[in-house]
């Protein structure tokens, strides 16, 4: 029997009954346990798939679904579970193809879909419990969007068809297909006739929803029953909201310059917003009714963030809004009703794991059953089982045991003011060993975006940094998402403040005398990219290195890549309207772009990219080496194909981040005494 195998046996037994994992293989892909305590952690520890990913119990509560990773092959596949008898099924996708999503549409059926070399979706099929392996497709190709799953017909999802694979990737928009019509044929990728199809898929169409009348659509929103309700449109970087109210799209008085929609409400036309900040203090949740524009109930005000990451539980049998989850230092709960308050309090106060975030994925309609989610600073996510009336809590899994928890490092809170005199949060974790005796390298590891952020949490790059000696230092930034209060509009466009944001924090811990002020380096990916070499150029003498991964570095370039690129026309938009264009002012666009100041530098760069980057064109990259060889900066590039932004191969990331290591190793080398 395979090692893979044994492993889906095993895991199997686990999701039904915990149980411990009886794999057993030599195979490093495979091995379940720990690295032995006096032997380095592998790099591949870190970046390794987890077992599994987005598990979901149906409705009635008797199977159980999860994406798991077969390693070996660097494949996503589904995995069913029979609840009560442990027996299972998994579908693989056709040839070679990973099934990288799927949602329950009913009891007994999953609509799963389907990409291509980890870039290209590559259809949608539907698999019934019991007979996956007859599973049949739906829909061929298409980049699409599940908006929702109505209740009164369940095998009728609404999907946004967002680029058609043969029409030059054009928007077909929303649309029901019959998820029970299979495929009669799958076109190749020519031209597909629109006089037979068109609605630009070969699914079987039940309804066609009109676009709205005017802008360029970037999002759709059903109700809580599942029917398109809501629609977002772009016009020159201002966005509209509009209802979908009897066939027709009205436009609602809303402004999204001042609101930010997070989900539908409770009844027709309402919707959970976040307010504009007011009185100096965080941004309020919201009801409010999209037709009238009218605020209604406050569900939440938080004390120190903007609650712009958040998620809505919903009662599972009425579909009501019963709480919220967002991001404080790390996830946080919100609960409306008593008896879910009630139930998060009992569920942490008998966790076996203390120090633990415990968040409540789902349950079946009786409420009897739950599984929750558990993960920490130094535990990787973890699932239980939690039967009320039996009163026991159950392992799931761990979704990475190969990780020890006792040998990874705390991840500690960080305030402080930047030189505007405005606070800062930010994450610091320290290797074994940290003293002013004894002070350690560090790495400043910027987030991407910008308008993201960092969260407490286990995070396999500051892990694998950390077991490597070096201290961590990540900073939420002006402009990263639940801070925005705390900042005015431009603050939050301003990249150079960015910066200095970067730069105040690393001062900060130079003085707790912790860290070797000689050995510190910047690292990021994406936006991180662009601050770790901003900084570099103009910080001299501060860093040691820098290591920038699928970064944009001229943001000329990156606009006129957005106005070319039809999925990027919003893009374009929003960095006009705040950057201003560059073909007016071009000073402006030389100051923020680090391209233009590569003769500042004078450390070592190491640079990756993708080379099918579709967010960050990888000439970027090529460029920013072209220029750092003129002024004779040493370089090291790692351009990688089939990749994205970001490396999504298991292969990949282990390559780029076993040499990420060896260049830190010599480049925050400690220097020899003069």
């Amino acid at each position: 029997m395979s090692p893979y195998r044994t492993f889906l046996l095993a895991l199997a037994g686990l999701l039904m009954c915990g149980a411990a994992l009886a794999a057993d293989t030599t195979d490093p892909l495979y091995r379940m346990v720990p690295a032995p305590a006096d032997q380095p952690i592998p790099v591949a520890d870190f970046f390794r798939p987890p077992l599994f990913r987005d598990p979901a119990i149906n409705d009635a509560g008797d199977h159980f679904a999860a994406i798991v990773t077969d390693a070996k092959h660097d494949r996503e596949e589904l995995l069913v579970v029979n609840i009560k008898d442990g027996k299972f099924e998994e579908l693989m996708g056709p040839g070679g193809t990973d099934v990288f999503n799927y949602h329950w549409l009913d009891d007994t059926h999953l609509l799963c879909r389907l990409s291509k070399e980890k870039l290209y979706a590559y259809g949608t099929m539907v698999a019934e419990v019991g007979d996956l392996s007859n599973a049949y497709y739906i829909e061929a190709h298409n980049a699409l969007q599940v908006l929702g799953v109505p209740r009164r017909d369940r095998m009728a999802p609404i999907i946004w068809l967002r680029e058609n694979a043969w029409d030059e990737g054009r928007d077909y928009g929303a649309m029901r297909i019959d998820a029970r019509e299979r495929l009669k044929g799958m076109a190749g990728f020519g031209r597909l006739d629109s006089s037979l199809y068109p609605y630009g898929t070969e699914a079987s169409v039940l309804d066609s929803y009109p676009a709205p009348p005017s802008g360029t659509p970037f999002g759709y929103s059903c109700d809580k029953n599942g029917e398109l309700a809501y629609a977002f449109t772009q016009v020159n970087g201002y966005d509209t909201l509009w209802v979908f109210r009897k066939g027709a799209w009205v436009r609602s008085p809303v402004n999204l310059d001042d609101y930010d929609f997070l989900c539908a409400g409770d009844k027709p036309g309402e919707v959970i917003m976040v307010a504009p900040e007011r009185h100096g203090e965080p941004r309020e949740v919201c009801r409010m009714n999209a037709l009238t524009g009218r605020k209604g109930e406050v569900l939440y005000q938080d004390k120190r963030y903007d609650p712009l990451w958040a998620w809505f539980y919903r009662d599972p049998v009425t579909l009501n809004i019963i709480g919220m989850k967002l991001f404080r230092e790390g996830l946080h709960a919100v609960w409306f009703t008593k008896d879910y308050e009630f139930l998060q309090n009992k569920i942490e106060r008998s966790f076996p794991v203390r120090n633990s975030i415990i968040d409540i994925m789902g349950s079946n309609r009786a409420q009897t059953d739950f599984v929750v989610s558990a993960s920490s600073d130094v535990m990787p996510t973890a699932y239980y089982s939690v039967n009320l009336e039996k009163g026991r809590i159950g392992l799931i899994k761990s979704t990475r045991p190969w990780i020890d928890p006792k040998r990874m490092l705390p991840m500690r809170v960080v305030n402080y003011k930047a030189r505007d005199g405005k606070m800062i949060q930010g994450y610091v974790t320290l290797p074994v060993g940290a003293s002013r005796l004894h002070p350690v390298p560090m790495v400043v590891l910027p987030h991407g975006g910008p308008w993201v952020r960092d969260v407490w949490g286990w995070n396999p790059e500051v892990q694998f940094l950390a077991s490597r000696g070096y201290a961590v230092f990540q900073p939420n930034y002006r402009g990263s998402t639940g801070f925005g209060w705390e900042f005015s509009e431009a603050d939050r466009w301003d990249f150079a403040k960015m910066s200095d944001d970067v730069t105040d924090g690393v001062h900060l811990l130079l003085k707790t005398g912790l860290i070797d002020r000689h050995r510190v380096a910047i690292m990021g990916g994406s936006f991180g990219a662009y601050l770790a070499l901003y900084g570099a150029e103009n910080e001299p003498g501060l860093y040691r290195c820098a290591v920038a991964i699928a970064g944009v570095f001229d943001f000329a370039k990156v606009m006129r890549d957005a106005k070319w690129m039809d999925d990027n026309t919003n893009r374009f938009d929003i960095l006009k309207r705040h950057l201003g264009d560059p073909a007016k002012n071009k000073a402006r666009f030389d100051e923020i772009s680090p391209l233009r100041h590569v003769d500042r530098l004078k450390i070592p760069v190491f640079v990756a990219h993708g080379k099918d980057d579709r967010v960050a064109d990888v000439s970027e990259s090529r460029d920013l080496v072209a220029q750092l060889e003129k002024y004779h900066v040493p370089v090291e590039s790692h351009f990688v194909g089939g990749e994205g932004h970001g490396f999504s191969y298991f292969r990949h990331r282990i390559e780029i981040y076993t040499d990420i290591e060896a260049f830190l190793a010599k480049n925050l080398a400690p220097q020899a005494k003069k």
